[in-house]
């Protein structure tokens, strides 16, 4: 059963360094789906670590804490049917080497740390991450 959900996408700095944030957006347009909000902000270092607490456990947390906070990203509110699988099959594995073909992060990746855009995995994440950016 197909429903029409929202996820959240971030666009990384090194993707917006590069100038990339329309060729990312148009991916998703193609790929029917709609931007319904979008904004480029800079976040502090402790609002990526608020963003990222899920991985605090992990080793590359701090690293990941200090590269989004590290320049603009550009966050948006994807919509369309199955938006959140879909987004994360349209950005493609974390790490560019291993992603498909045509894939955002195989296009623009850089690193597995710089591999450009940050996708919400489930439905409940997706409402807490578009929170956090979109508080209403």
């Amino acid at each position: 059963m197909s429903s029409t959900e929202q996820t959240l996408s971030i666009i990384k700095p090194d993707a917006v360094e590069r100038n990339l944030v329309e060729k990312i957006k148009e991916i998703f347009k193609k790929n029917n789906l709609v931007i319904k909000d979008s904004k480029k902000i800079q976040i502090s270092k402790e609002e990526a670590a608020d963003f990222y607490k899920v991985h605090q456990s992990k080793p590359f947390y701090d690293q990941l804490c200090t590269y989004l906070s590290s320049g603009p990203i550009v966050v948006m509110i994807l919509q369309g049917e199955n938006a959140v699988i879909l987004n994360r099959e349209l950005m493609g594995a974390t790490n560019p080497k291993e992603a498909k073909e045509n894939t955002i992060r195989k296009l623009y990746g850089i690193s597995i740390d710089k591999n450009s855009v940050h996708g919400s995995d489930s439905n409940s994440n997706a409402k807490k991450e578009i929170d956090f950016f979109f508080k209403h």
